[in-house]
């Protein structure tokens, strides 16, 4: 099947012998993200990325990655406008605040009343500039998984030989092929795919397991076969991400 475009970002996941090419498509796009906020492009300058980050902020995890990233200016800039926004919304909502109140059965069922200042900052816990950015594009990957699945026999081949999905992106991938598949491709799709999974999880068991082997002094000179690296793939494999990656930086 000819490459085209938008089946390149995929192809070349399923390339990379990863442990999960949504992962591994994850990484790459939270790293452009990066780049494309605090990188030597000075996006973070323009008024209208800030318009965008203002109103979005970032999670916990995004912020620490930023911070590793070292643009101390970039950063800076981000936070100077946030602030401003933040402290303006805060000054309202403390303003039209009203303590919640709670009926003595609510205090007995010990029910947690619905605090406007709780509600607010959760809402803002909620929301993150990178993480959007990804839940956008995300579904546009699957959709495209399906594509190539179906059309592509090279591309399925590669699918049912590799090695499986991590295991949140792999529930992502079922929930996605019940409305994306017909009823007749379900039929094929789900025992095939299960069929992978297991024995990539069967895999990983075992590189788990020879690897505590590997600490008896029975089995210092063994060989480590594929177990040296299993905690950090084996850590991948159940919720994603990659324990192991070095901390991403801005390429000066």
């Amino acid at each position: 099947m000819i490459e085209k475009l938008y089946t390149i970002p995929l192809n070349d996941a399923v390339n990379a012998d990863d442990e999960c090419p949504f992962c591994y498509i994850e990484r790459n796009v939270e790293q452009d993200l990066m780049d494309f906020v605090l990188g030597s492009c000075a996006s973070y300058m323009e008024s209208d990325v800030r318009e965008d980050t203002d109103k979005e902020g970032f999670c916990r995890v995004h912020m620490k990655k930023m911070f590793d990233y070292g643009n101390t200016l970039g950063n800076g800039w981000i936070l100077k406008t946030y602030y401003k926004k933040l402290l303006k919304e805060m000054e309202s909502e403390f303003a039209h605040f009203k303590p919640g109140k709670q009926s003595m059965a609510d205090k007995l069922r010990r029910v947690t009343s619905q605090n406007a200042i709780g509600v607010w900052t959760a809402k803002k816990e909620e929301s993150c500039y990178i993480c959007d950015r990804f839940k956008k594009e995300y579904p546009r990957y699957l959709d495209t998984f399906f594509y190539l699945y179906e059309n592509d026999p090279a591309f399925a081949e590669k699918i049912k030989k590799g090695k499986g999905f991590c295991l949140h992106h792999f529930g992502e991938l079922c929930s996605h092929a019940d409305t994306k598949l017909s009823d007749k491709e379900k039929v094929t799709f789900f025992p095939e795919i299960f069929e992978v999974k297991k024995r990539n999880m069967e895999r990983m068991s075992a590189d788990v397991d020879w690897l505590i082997e590997k600490f008896d002094y029975l089995n210092k000179d063994a060989d480590w076969k594929n177990s040296k690296d299993a905690v950090q793939r084996g850590m991948q494999k159940l919720r994603g991400g990659y324990p192991a990656d070095p901390v991403y930086k801005m390429n000066k």
